[in-house]
């Protein structure tokens, strides 16, 4: 026996109320989010905002009083992009449920999003960020961390 329509409808609403929230919550959480990159060459640090805007730009240890004008504009936008990069992944991964099928509603599909066309095609590579986080950390900073 099928579920009485009012029964679905009453499911549908609370369903849409409390995507609704976890909407305002993702929302309110990517309005903070913040990303610090370094360039590969250490010389420069990048942090860029919510909406891929530089928010900071560090210059670190006087190496870009070593570096042609060509090299620190290089290690500039290495840094800027690459911290874009990683702000456009953190709101990939934060709306992807949001585009998900329904667990309740079976009508309620879900729809594709072509990240890739949005922010570009790096957004869909694997940064390995998750997997070699450990190895990516400087000996120096365990030490820390242990204590």
């Amino acid at each position: 026996m099928t579920e009485p329509l009012e029964k679905r409808v009453e499911k549908a609403m609370a369903e849409l109320q409390a995507a609704q929230a976890a909407m305002e919550r993702t929302e309110r959480e990517l309005r903070q989010v913040s990303f610090a990159v370094l360039s590969s060459d250490r010389a420069v640090r990048a942090t860029v905002g919510p909406q891929g805007e530089v928010t900071a730009l560090d210059f670190l240890d006087d190496k870009y009083r070593d570096m042609s004008p060509q090299e620190l504009a290089a290690s500039v936008l290495e840094a800027i992009n690459a911290a874009r990069v990683k702000v456009n992944r953190h709101v990939m991964k934060a709306l992807t449920p949001f585009t998900q099928p329904s667990d309740s509603m079976p009508e309620l599909e879900g729809f594709d999003v072509d990240w890739g066309n949005i922010f570009g095609p790096e957004v869909l590579e694997d940064d390995g960020d998750d997997a070699n986080e450990a190895e990516k950390k400087p000996g120096w900073r365990d030490a820390l961390e242990e204590d």
